[in-house]
C-alpha cells in the first residue's frame, strides 16, 4: 500500500474512533491525530511539487 493511501486510511480510522468514543479526552486526541495525519499528507504533496 502506498504511503498516501495509508495516511488517509489512518486519518479516517482516527475520525471514526473519535466519533464513536464516549470519553471526550480520547475523542479529542483522536481528532487531533486525524488532523495531524491529514496535514502530513498535504506537506508531503507540497514537497513533491517543489521537487518537480
Amino acid at each position: 500500500m502506498k504511503m498516501a493511501k495509508a495516511i488517509r486510511r489512518q486519518a479516517a480510522t482516527a475520525e471514526r474512533v473519535a466519533a464513536n468514543t464516549a470519553d471526550t479526552f480520547v475523542a479529542d486526541q483522536m481528532k487531533s491525530l486525524a488532523q495531524a495525519l491529514s496535514q502530513a499528507e498535504i506537506i508531503k504533496k507540497n514537497k513533491k511539487k517543489k521537487e518537480k
